[in-house]
């Protein structure tokens, strides 16, 4: 997906000739901690911070006497990941986009995240199962045949390397059933790792032994 989709135009870029008070109640109001600063001819000058601005000498100076280095820009034709990379890397919470040379809107973080959560599936019902894999054991296509052998649907996976190519890799799969006892059993048959399952629907009996356990131990 590219990164069209998210463009919000409802959030207004500063101006060259724009105050540092004006800027600050900007971003108080939108909730974001940077801005773009554009010209009249639609040209990304860079991207202001909430602590540079706050680092001002005066709430009287203009934003554009504020700027320092090259403009961080994404493509509209760019893929949504590169706009995460952008963020990540350079600790943004909007992302300005340009179609050529041209500033055309801008990308939000929150407008991110919610795109990830529709994508990972967050919001559909299911079970999460977290796994740890051998790097030299990962395979898409063997992980998801195992599962899929028990009746569940995979919905989305997502995963994780700390450190070196070497360590383990982190596998997060997100199922469309409460039930994950099959596909964990499946799994665990199939020599993966399972660390831990979320969202299932819990046994009565066990929850109520839970209970009483937290009583007794309230006793104490």
């Amino acid at each position: 997906m590219t990164v069209d989709h998210l463009i919000s135009d409802a959030t207004p870029p500063l101006r060259p000739g724009d105050t540092v008070e004006y800027a600050l109640g900007l971003l108080m109001e939108l909730r974001v901690r940077h801005l773009p600063v554009v010209d009249e001819d639609k040209m990304v000058l860079g991207i202001l911070s909430e602590d540079r601005l706050l680092d001002a000498s005066s709430p009287d100076d203009r934003v554009v006497d504020l700027i320092a280095g090259l403009p961080i820009v994404a493509g509209n034709e760019d893929h949504v990941f590169e706009v995460s990379r952008l963020m990540m890397e350079h600790d943004l919470t909007t992302v300005p986009v340009v179609r050529g040379n041209a500033y055309i809107g801008l990308v939000r973080r929150h407008d991110l995240f919610e795109w990830f959560a529709r994508s990972l599936s967050t919001h559909a019902p299911g079970a999460i199962l977290a796994l740890e894999v051998k790097p030299r054991d990962y395979a898409l296509s063997r992980l998801v045949h195992a599962i899929e052998q028990t009746d569940v649907r995979v919905l989305s996976i997502g995963t994780e390397q700390h450190g070196t190519v070497d360590d383990n890799i982190h596998v997060t799969v997100k199922i469309n059933v409460r039930d994950a006892s099959r596909a964990r059993a499946m799994l665990e048959r199939e020599g993966y790792h399972v660390v831990a399952a979320f969202g299932e629907e819990e046994d009565e009996q066990d929850l109520a032994d839970r209970v009483q356990a937290f009583m007794r131990y309230l006793e104490v």
